[in-house]
């Protein structure tokens, strides 16, 4: 059996609100559960795998997009030992919000969750695939995809807007606070003890009611956090035991391992895109 290939990463500088990942066989794929900070949509181009989206699961094959709000808690795996290929576009939320905006669909120039999680539309996934190859290709010109990837996002917006978002419980603002404190401060170090002074909550409620909310343990979302942090720092070229440092990890190896295990590419892949132009 032939080994699975690598990922590749397409980002160019000109174009900072989005960036591509393709993978050709990911039977090797499992992420652990994640986020990102961007709003995240994907076309199954091969095979099938299992979508967790929340609490809901969903069985997507070849012809399939998802998209991920920014935040929200997924994950995607292989079924059994079987190939499966996909594209994942990660675009900025500001950008996008700005673009659904300017296009009179939102009321306020703020970030609005979107409702859908799955589309099973050969039209809109042709159109990704054509958005994608676009990209893609170095011999074709900036302007060109920026105006495919325009083009694309902006006709899908108007596809799904009008659908609210899914209802989720608005967390209380005792553990909006905690979250933020994390965002803020996650390159450090941070003691259950200290969390739970803050909130008033025993360790047992202040597990479960944040999990509840955001989908993470305290840990695992200031994991998550880490990663994001550490993606941010490898983009902007910076070394490996550098970065890992910066992100809160304590050494270089430990940072890998759960880079790895989080994005399903290691640090070196993500840090030099196969596909930079």
């Amino acid at each position: 059996m032939t080994a699975p290939t690598k990922p590749l990463f397409w980002r160019d500088a000109r174009m900072p609100h989005v960036e591509l990942r393709k993978v050709e066989d990911g039977r090797k794929v499992c992420y652990a559960p994640h986020s990102h900070i961007q709003w995240s949509l994907g076309a199954i181009t091969a095979g099938e795998s299992t979508f967790r989206y929340l609490d809901e699961r969903h069985h997507v094959r070849a012809g399939t997009l998802v998209m991920m709000n920014p935040g929200w808690m997924h994950a995607c795996s292989a079924i059994e030992d079987r190939p499966w290929g996909y594209l994942m576009l990660y675009v900025d939320a500001e950008w996008l919000t700005a673009l659904r905006y300017q296009a009179g669909l939102l009321d306020t120039p703020y970030w609005q969750d979107i409702a859908t999680a799955v589309i099973d539309e050969n039209e809109w996934y042709m159109g990704y695939c054509r958005m994608a190859a676009c990209l893609l290709d170095p011999n074709r010109d900036l302007l060109d995809k920026q105006t495919e990837v325009v083009e694309y996002l902006s006709a899908l917006m108007h596809r799904l807007a009008g659908q609210p978002a899914r209802p989720i419980a608005q967390a209380p603002a005792t553990l909006m606070a905690l979250a933020a404190y994390l965002d803020e401060h996650a390159s450090e170090e941070i003691s259950l003890d200290d969390l739970c002074e803050r909130s008033g909550y025993s360790a047992g409620h202040l597990i479960r009611a944040f999990k509840r909310h955001f989908g993470f343990t305290p840990h695992a979302y200031l994991v998550n956090r880490r990663i994001q942090l550490g993606q941010h720092e490898l983009k902007n070229g910076t070394p490996i035991a550098e970065a890992a440092l910066n992100a809160g990890f304590a050494d270089q190896p430990h940072f890998q391992r759960t880079f790895k295990r989080m994005v399903a590419a290691t640090p070196q892949q993500y840090r030099q895109p196969s596909l930079e132009q």
